[in-house]
């Protein structure tokens, strides 16, 4: 997935749901020098979003203690 963030920055949010998201890279993308801020916004969305499900599952076993 870190991949398509890179090199097709607007389906990797495409693929986890977030169109607006998607449409808005990808109108970012489509210049050649917006490309590279697209593909950073990419993989720093998809590195939080892992962050995010990471720390609901530490919550989660913490409750159940």
């Amino acid at each position: 997935m870190t991949l398509i963030a890179i090199f097709i920055p607007f389906l990797s949010f495409l693929l986890r749901g977030r169109i607006i998201t998607g449409i808005i890279c990808l109108l970012l993308q489509i210049t050649l020098i917006g490309w590279i801020p697209a593909a950073v916004w990419a993989v720093i969305s998809l590195q939080n979003a892992r962050a995010d499900k990471r720390n609901e599952e530490l919550i989660k076993a913490m409750k159940s203690k």
